[in-house]
């Protein structure tokens, strides 16, 4: 079992030719409503990847909330866990240029009154998966944390967005995901120069603190370095790039619902790897999320990938 602790919002987005400079207008596509955020992206990655997976979570009373948990609720995801807190739910602005490249102003909403409290006790246990981001406040993550660990269960940090984390925070979290650009910003913040290459830089960061360091690369796919001092690699799949909003988020659903089942984390990346480039071809977040069948389909077409 998954659970999730994180954010629900709705992402309102806008397509233009080209991401506009400071102080400049430029036009834009008809708006969009998309359900997102972090959390219940990575649930719902991870639901469709196959994984049973419970969202704890705050939507707003206001009437985006229903939309935010549209995909989730046709998804599967139980949602018994999600709470009303305030009068807004979650939103992200995203403008998305003709190179699939964006910008996001985030408005926490409900997010920001999501508490470790809210995961009913016993509900996290031995075997289970706690998957985890930084999009709610971060004393109430570190505290579901601790609140997981305890009780037996593998924890999961997608340190996204960044935020300068010390040491200390991770001392209940078992493995580290972030993207190239977050692993050479945490290196920095810790003292640690960066490498050359992601695998460098990763490998310093899990010797550093002694915890599995993965990283995301874009197209180059996904590297890890685990305590053992073990590196794996992983290509991503070729695909023409639409939208890679919620690409990151697809990684990490996928590779949580394939650790939670059981698969070594090479098995685990590869599959990820595969889900993250299949998001970036369709427009949208949660919309593109591949379901399963596609994942091992486009593991069997793609020589690539043994």
């Amino acid at each position: 079992m998954i659970t999730v602790f994180g954010s629900i919002n709705i992402d309102l987005v806008s397509r233009t030719a080209r991401l506009p400079r400071p102080g400049e207008t430029v036009p834009g596509s008809e708006y969009q409503l998309i359900p997102g955020g972090k959390g219940a992206n990575q649930a719902l990655a991870a639901r469709r990847a196959g994984a049973n997976v419970r969202m704890i979570g705050a939507v707003g009373n206001d009437d985006m909330a229903a939309t935010a948990l549209a995909e989730l609720d046709a998804g599967g995801v139980d949602l018994t866990g999600v709470q009303r807190r305030g009068n807004t739910t979650g939103m992200a602005v995203i403008t998305v240029d003709d190179h699939a490249e964006n910008t996001i102003v985030l408005s926490p909403g409900a997010n920001a009154k999501l508490s470790a409290d809210d995961i009913a006790p016993g509900s996290v246990g031995v075997g289970d998966t706690l998957l985890l981001q930084m999009e709610v406040p971060f004393e109430q993550t570190l505290a579901a944390a601790r609140l997981a660990k305890a009780a037996g269960a593998r924890v999961v940090l997608s340190i996204a967005p960044f935020l300068p984390v010390e040491r200390e925070a991770f001392a209940d979290i078992d493995m580290i995901l972030v993207n190239e650009t977050e692993a050479g910003d945490l290196a920095r913040h810790l003292g640690l120069s960066p490498g050359s290459t992601g695998a460098e830089t990763v490998s310093r960061l899990a010797g550093e603190l002694k915890r599995t360091v993965i990283a995301t690369l874009g197209p180059d796919g996904a590297v890890a370095a685990t305590t053992e001092a073990d590196t794996i690699s992983v290509p991503a799949l070729k695909v023409v790039p639409v939208d890679t909003t919620g690409a990151g988020d697809t990684f990490c659903g996928v590779l949580a619902a394939l650790l939670d089942e059981g698969a070594d984390l090479a098995t685990a990346m590869r599959r990820a790897a595969v889900a993250g480039s299949l998001a970036c071809a369709k427009p949208g977040a949660q919309p593109s999320f591949p379901l399963r069948e596609a994942i091992e389909l486009s593991l069997i077409d793609d020589p690539a990938f043994p």
